[in-house]
C-alpha cells in the first residue's frame, strides 16, 4: 500500500512507483476488476477538465466503484464552508477524494484534516499523475536505465512533477525554459536531492537546442497555463524559441519519442507535424492516465494487488 494520500511525486519512493507502474501495467491488460467493489470517489473540480475527469470516473467503474462529481459552485472550498469542514464532512461519506484545484496548499490543507485518501487531480504546483502516466508510457517504449527526457517550455506544474519523478528513477532529464520561466527553486532543489540518490542528472538551462542534444524523449506542454490566459500574448513572443519542431527534434536521438500532456495548441509550443508524426505517443500517453490512477485508485483505496 501507499501512504494515505498522493499528494506530491517526492512523497513517493522509488518501489512505491515501481508498484503503481507494474499494477497499471497489469490493470491495463485486464481491466475490469471488482478491486473497489462499493467504494466511492468524490471528485472536486476547481479547474476545466476532459483526460482528469473521464480517466477516473471511467478508472473507478472498471475497479467495480462509483463517483460523485463536485462542481466549484456546489463546493466553493474555504468560501461556503471551510477546507476542514468539508473535509471531515466528505470523509464520512466516501472512500477516498480526488481534487483538481488552484492552490496546492488548499490541497494539503484538505488532506490534513481528510481521514481518507486525498488524490492531486492538479494543482498550480504539480501534477503526480501526469508524471506516473508519462514515465509509464517511456516505459512502454523504451528502457528507462540510461536515458535521457528533455523538457521543453514553461517550467510549470507538470515540469516540476516530471523533475521529480525522474530524479526519483534516476532518470535524466534536461529541462529548457527561458529565462524567467524556470521551474520553481524549492522543486530543483528537491529533484537534485533525490537525484544525489538515484545518480540521475537533472539540469535546468535556458537553451532548448542544448537540452534536446542526446535525448530520448522530448516533452512539451502549453506555454500559458489555465489562469495564465491574459499572459498569452507576451509568453507567445517570450517562447518562440521553445517551439518542439522538426528542426529541433532532428538534434535529438533518431528514435527519440515526443510527449505532450494534452490539451496542445498546435503552431505554438509544437507543430502538428511533430505532434501528429510517427515518433509521437500523445495519445499512447493521454490513454495511460487511465491505467495509472486506476492503480493509484487501487493501493489507496484498499484494493488488493
Amino acid at each position: 500500500m501507499l501512504h494515505k494520500d498522493l499528494i506530491s511525486i517526492h512523497d513517493l519512493k522509488p518501489t512505491e512507483i515501481e508498484q503503481i507502474l507494474t499494477l497499471a501495467a497489469k490493470l491495463k491488460k485486464k481491466p475490469l476488476s471488482n478491486l473497489l467493489h462499493g467504494k466511492s470517489l468524490a471528485m472536486i473540480f476547481e479547474k476545466p477538465s476532459t483526460r482528469t475527469r473521464v480517466s477516473f470516473e471511467v478508472g473507478m467503474f472498471e475497479l467495480g466503484g462509483t463517483t460523485i462529481h463536485l462542481s466549484p459552485n456546489a463546493v466553493q472550498l474555504g468560501v461556503r464552508e471551510s477546507i476542514a469542514d468539508v473535509a471531515r464532512t466528505l470523509s464520512r461519506y466516501v472512500d477516498g477524494v480526488m481534487l483538481r484545484t488552484f492552490s496546492h496548499e488548499m490541497l494539503v490543507e484538505f488532506a490534513k484534516w481528510a481521514s481518507v485518501p486525498v488524490i492531486n487531480g492538479l494543482s498550480d504546483l504539480s501534477h503526480p499523475c501526469q508524471a506516473l502516466a508519462d514515465i509509464f508510457t517511456i516505459k512502454e517504449h523504451k528502457k528507462l536505465k540510461n536515458i535521457k527526457i528533455a523538457y521543453v517550455g514553461d517550467g510549470n506544474n507538470v515540469c516540476h512533477s516530471l523533475m521529480l519523478i525522474c530524479a526519483k528513477m534516476g532518470i535524466n532529464l534536461a529541462v529548457a525554459t527561458p529565462k524567467g520561466y524556470e521551474p520553481k527553486f524549492e522543486i530543483i532543489r528537491l529533484a537534485k536531492t533525490d537525484a544525489k540518490q538515484s545518480k540521475a542528472v537533472i539540469e535546468v538551462i535556458n537553451d532548448p537546442r542544448v537540452a534536446v542534444r542526446n535525448a530520448d524523449v522530448i516533452y512539451t506542454d502549453v506555454w500559458a497555463s489555465m489562469g495564465q490566459e491574459e499572459e498569452s500574448a507576451a509568453r507567445k513572443k517570450i517562447f518562440k524559441d521553445y517551439q518542439v519542431n522538426k528542426s529541433l527534434v532532428k538534434l535529438a536521438n533518431k528514435e527519440a519519442l515526443i510527449l505532450h500532456c494534452l490539451p496542445a495548441h498546435r503552431g505554438e509550443e509544437i507543430t502538428a507535424d511533430v505532434i501528429e508524426g510517427p515518433s509521437s505517443v500523445v495519445f499512447d500517453q493521454a490513454e495511460n492516465r487511465l491505467h495509472v490512477q486506476k492503480a493509484v485508485l487501487a493501493l489507496l483505496l484498499g484494493g488488493k494487488k
